[in-house]
């Protein structure tokens, strides 16, 4: 398995596809690689001649300093996994003077309001740190396509908006949530979970079903009225918050409308540890 420490190795290497034309397919992670990081290297092997996957802890786009000092780094077990599904995958994993040419800012970007929603309000400045290092890692291995996980369905649909509005040439490819066999979003925040509290975690997507079925005769205020209630006596989780909002545009939506398609969102602590997820209402 090849395995590049800077942005030159990695270029240098495929330059030789640019030259065949090969199509190149990327997945983006920041390690502790898990059976869903896993199913987006399979689909891309499935849909390209060649396959990248990024292992960067970003650091600009952590408002939280505890939270980026405690975000699990394992890169050895990672390649190990990768190992088991082929020799072929070539990973990335530069370090953050590389990634960043000694100067750790994040670029300044506008997503069409995107960025100013339910992450975007609880973590500054955090989209402006996943657009500078998706951009850049887009211009290193300049990908036919890319693979992200729909857990993160906001970051998502700021990609696809960063992609159109730069005139990024590579597409961009969400892939549904990987889950625990107990309903829990995978995650690589998981791995700082006992298994009392990935048990106990089982509750975030337990709440999201009933939220769904709830949403087909109640209005949305009734639906995040009940949420909030439910967390409220769950005294394993602290709320920060439970959104309905439309797919496309993320707004808060108080009315329904019918031709529009409508996304809970959710974001709580368990313990130190935060957890998101989402599920698609229609």
């Amino acid at each position: 398995m090849l395995i590049f420490n800077t942005q030159e190795g990695l270029k240098t290497h495929l330059q030789k596809n640019f030259a065949t034309k090969k199509t190149i397919g990327f997945v983006p992670t920041m390690g502790a690689l898990h059976r869903g990081h896993l199913s987006l290297i399979q689909k891309s092997m499935s849909e390209n001649e060649v396959t990248v996957m990024s292992i960067f802890v970003n650091p600009t786009q952590f408002n939280n300093s505890t939270d980026l000092d405690n975000y699990p780094r394992t890169l050895e077990a990672d390649v190990e996994k990768l190992k088991e599904i082929s020799d072929n995958i070539i990973v990335f994993a530069p370090s953050v003077d590389d990634i960043y040419n000694g100067q750790t800012i994040a670029q300044n970007f506008d997503f069409d309001g995107l960025e100013y929603e339910m992450e975007g309000k609880h973590r500054p400045g955090h989209f402006d740190g996943v657009g500078t290092i998706v951009k850049r890692l887009f211009e290193i291995v300049q990908p036919n396509k890319a693979y992200f996980g729909e857990k993160d369905f906001q970051q998502l649909q700021i990609v696809k908006k960063m992609v159109k509005k730069n005139q990024l040439p590579v597409q961009v490819i969400g892939q549904p949530i990987y889950r625990e066999t107990n309903g829990l979003a995978m995650s690589s925040r998981n791995e700082r979970l006992s298994k009392k509290e990935r048990n106990e975690a089982a509750f975030i997507y337990k709440t999201l079903q009933e939220a769904k079925l709830k949403f087909e005769t109640k209005t949305a205020a009734e639906v995040i009225q009940w949420v909030e209630n439910e967390f409220l006596k769950n005294t394993h989780f602290k709320l920060e918050y439970f959104e309905i909002a439309d797919e496309a545009t993320l707004k808060s939506s108080a009315i329904k409308e019918h031709h529009k398609k409508y996304r809970a969102f959710i974001a709580v602590f368990m313990n130190d540890v935060r957890l998101i997820d989402t599920i698609s209402l229609n």
